[in-house]
C-alpha cells in the first residue's frame, strides 16, 4: 500500500487516500460483525458461559459501533481539505492507535454542542439535491459536513468502546455463606494499541456486599482500571488485588486480546500469517485474519498468613502452567490462542501448514454469517 505516510513512529501509518480508508473502515466493519457469531460457537463448545458469552458480547457490539463512528469521521480522508486522517498501528496490532480512541472520547464530551450548531442530516442532504441539480457539481463540502454530522450523532448516542470501560459487577449467588461475584471490564491497551477484555470471578466475605460498599467499590474500580496494562502478568494483577483487599478474593482472572488483525493489503507484521496471506490472493475484503487470545488464570488454593498482631486473613494461592516454562512466562494457568479468517485464508494456512498453528483453534467465517470451528 502506497498511500500514506510515516506518522509519530515508523509502527504508526496516517492513512491519505479516501478509497484505501474506506476499504480499511469497510474491512474492520466485516471482522467485528464476525465476533459476535464467533463468540457464539465459543459458547457452544464450552469455553463460555452464557453470562460470559453477554458481558463479552457487549464489548464486542460497542467496538463494532466505535469502528462505524469513526468510518464517519474520516469518510473524506484525501477528498476534504479539512478531513483528518487516521493513524493505525500497522506492526503490532493493525488497529486503530490508542490517540485516535482519546480523541473521540474527547469529541465525544462536546457532541451536542457541535449537533446544536450543524444543519439537519435532512437539511444537507435538501442542499446537496439543489448543488447537484442546480449547479451540476459534486457538493463534497457537503457530503463532508454530513459525514462529521452522522459522527456526532453516533457519539452522542454512546455505547462505543472507549479508551476505558470502567468495571461492571453481577451477583452470582452465594457459597458457603460467601458472595459469588462476576465482574467485567475492557480497556484499549495504550501498549499495544487492541481492545482487551477482563473477566474476574470473585469471592466477597466483607459485611457489605460489594456492589453497595460505598466505600470497596470505589477503590476496586479504580484499582482493577490501574492495573489493567497489557505487560503486567495475570499473576501479579491478581496477587496485587487479593493482597490489597483482604476480605476480597479473586478465584479466577482471565484477559482476552482481540488482535492483532493481519492483512497483506494493510499491516507489515512478520511471521506466518503474512506469507499464508500473501499466498492466499483472497479478494477485496477478505484478506485478513483476526487473531484472538485467553490468559486464564484459577486460584488452586487458600492460605492463611498473619495479618497484624493476632489476626490472620486468607491469600490465593494460584495455579501455574507447568509445561515447558510457559507459565513462568505468562504468569497464568492456561493460554489458548484463536484465529479467525476467511475461507481463502484458512485454505492457504492449511496448504502452507506453518510451524506453531497446531494447537490454535481456527474459525472460519463466511459471507453467509456461517463460522466454522477447526482445531
Amino acid at each position: 500500500m502506497s498511500d500514506g505516510k510515516t506518522d509519530l513512529t515508523l509502527d504508526h501509518f496516517t492513512l491519505e487516500d479516501t478509497r484505501v480508508t474506506r476499504r480499511y473502515f469497510d474491512k474492520f466493519e466485516k471482522i467485528t460483525g464476525y465476533l459476535g457469531k464467533v463468540a457464539a460457537v465459543m459458547e457452544v463448545e464450552g469455553r463460555y458461559q452464557r453470562h460470559e458469552i453477554s458481558a463479552i458480547a457487549r464489548y464486542l457490539v460497542a467496538l463494532n459501533l466505535t469502528f462505524r463512528t469513526l468510518g464517519y469521521k474520516y469518510h473524506f480522508s484525501g477528498r476534504a481539505a479539512h478531513a483528518g486522517k487516521l493513524t493505525f498501528d500497522r506492526i503490532e496490532s493493525g488497529f486503530p492507535v490508542y490517540a485516535e480512541l482519546l480523541e473521540a472520547a474527547n469529541d465525544a464530551q462536546q457532541a451536542d454542542r457541535h449537533l446544536a450548531n450543524m444543519p439537519s442530516v435532512e437539511a444537507l442532504k435538501d442542499q446537496m439535491v439543489r448543488v447537484i441539480v442546480g449547479d451540476q457539481e459534486i457538493p463534497t463540502k457537503l457530503q463532508y459536513a454530513l459525514s462529521q454530522r452522522l459522527y456526532y450523532e453516533e457519539l452522542a448516542k454512546g455505547g462505543l468502546f472507549w479508551s476505558r470501560n470502567d468495571p461492571d459487577i453481577q451477583w452470582r449467588g452465594d457459597r458457603d455463606g460467601r458472595r459469588q461475584y462476576f465482574l467485567h471490564w475492557a480497556v484499549y491497551d495504550s501498549q499495544i494499541n487492541l481492545p482487551t477484555i477482563y473477566l474476574m470471578e470473585l469471592e466477597d466475605t466483607g459485611k457489605v456486599g460489594l456492589p453497595k460498599d460505598e466505600r470497596r467499590w470505589p477503590e476496586v474500580m479504580a484499582h482493577l482500571m490501574a492495573q489493567s496494562v497489557g505487560g503486567l502478568k495475570l499473576l501479579t494483577i491478581a496477587k496485587g488485588f487479593d493482597e490489597d483487599f483482604d476480605d476480597l478474593h479473586p478465584k479466577r482472572l482471565r484477559r482476552i486480546h482481540i488482535g492483532p488483525m493481519y492483512s497483506h493489503a494493510f499491516t507489515q507484521q512478520t511471521g506466518p500469517l503474512r506469507e499464508v496471506l500473501e499466498k492466499a490472493k483472497s479478494p477485496v475484503g477478505e484478506d485478513w485474519a483476526l487473531v484472538w487470545t485467553e490468559e486464564d488464570l484459577r486460584s488452586d488454593r487458600v492460605e492463611e498468613v498473619k495479618s497484624g498482631w493476632f489476626g490472620k486473613v486468607e491469600r490465593e494461592i494460584y495455579a501455574i502452567d507447568p509445561f515447558a516454562g510457559r507459565g513462568a512466562d505468562t504468569g497464568a494457568t492456561a493460554l489458548a490462542r484463536s484465529i479467525i479468517m476467511p475461507e481463502r485464508p484458512f485454505q492457504s494456512l492449511a496448504e502452507l501448514k506453518p510451524d506453531g498453528f497446531d494447537d490454535v483453534r481456527k474459525f472460519v467465517v463466511s459471507p453467509t454469517g456461517r463460522v466454522l470451528s477447526y482445531k
